[in-house]
């Protein structure tokens, strides 16, 4: 039994020494970086422009794919599903991460399955209307509501997702009755929300930010503390008297809770190099994007918090996933 114990613990210390020597040199072939949502959207933007700088700081290119669907789940599941060893990680998002797991069951456990690596971007949610709306204000906008209770749409890049709690989140500070309609991503609902088929929407800023810009969408809120750069006459829900509503969608990397711990480090501080890189900073700065970088221990920190916070919302609508 002895010599039993003393093999098994040879192998484990010599199995050790191997994953130490390879996290020594790792990188030595590209990276895989598993986005769960299409290409070309917000966040495969985000991902590319933050990954093209951290294959330059790792000596190797790092390959985006993308795996949409179920919300950002199907692609997150595949990145704690993948091997442990630093070559795959993948771009979690707030759904996939924070508010699903409160409204579905999930095939991993965020902050169990998965290694926080940092936080790579926050993006505040804009709650915007059509240009033809007789609301010109937030105020406007509740008072129309609240004077026909159930009468009014909003819509939502689908249930589960920021966008969608947001509104929630409203409904329930403002105390007003307004519809969810869910669309199956943001296009077909801005498609609906243009002409009035529905009557408001939350959505991240860099895809309503063409249309506010252009005139056809009014903003009248801004979900994050402060105001954004980019729309400096949007005030805040604080400002406008709603201090409860703060909203903002994020996105953040992740890899599988076994990878070794030093592959973890290079990982995090080629993110977080990246992420302070002025080239980075002024492109996704044009996007009303902001770049966060932080710990590993703070991104884990930050889901717990935004998991309890979405929790509640949750509770309180009563949103379900039908």
């Amino acid at each position: 039994m002895r010599v039993r114990h003393r093999f098994l613990g040879a192998v484990a210390a010599i199995a050790a020494m191997t994953a130490g020597a390879a996290a020594q040199t790792w990188p030595e072939r590209p990276i895989k970086l598993i986005v769960p949502f299409p290409a070309g959207g917000p966040t495969d933007i985000i991902a590319r422009v933050v990954t093209q700088s951290m294959g330059e700081t790792l000596g190797q290119p790092i390959i985006v794919e993308n795996r949409g669907g179920a919300g950002g789940v199907t692609g997150v599941d595949a990145v704690s599903r993948s091997a442990p060893d630093g070559y795959t990680f993948g771009l979690g998002s707030a759904g996939a991460l924070a508010i699903l797991p409160s409204l579905q069951k999930m095939p991993y456990r965020p902050t169990v399955d998965l290694a926080p690596l940092t936080l790579v971007a926050k993006v505040p949610e804009l709650l915007v209307v059509p240009a033809s709306s007789s609301a010109k204000t937030l105020d406007e906008f509740i008072a129309m509501a609240k004077a026909k209770p159930g009468s009014l749409n909003f819509a939502s890049t689908g249930i589960g997702g920021t966008p969608h709690l947001a509104a929630e989140l409203l409904k329930s500070v403002a105390k007003i009755d307004v519809v969810h309609v869910p669309y199956s991503g943001a296009a077909p609902a801005v498609t609906d929300l243009l002409p009035g088929r529905v009557q408001m929407m939350f959505a991240d800023i860099p895809v309503l930010l063409p249309h506010v810009l252009a005139g056809v969408l009014r903003p009248l809120a801004i979900g994050s503390a402060k105001r954004s750069p980019i729309l400096p006459d949007v005030a805040t829900f604080p400002e406008l008297g709603l201090p409860g509503v703060e909203a903002e969608n994020w996105y953040g990397f992740v890899i599988p809770a076994a990878a070794p711990a030093a592959v973890q480090a290079k990982l995090q501080a080629a993110s977080v190099k990246a992420l302070r890189s002025p080239e980075v900073l002024k492109t996704l700065g044009a996007l009303g994007v902001e770049l966060p970088g932080n710990t590993p221990d703070e991104f884990k920190a930050y889901i717990l918090g935004e998991s309890a916070k979405w929790a509640e919302v949750v509770r309180i609508s009563g949103a379900k996933i039908e």
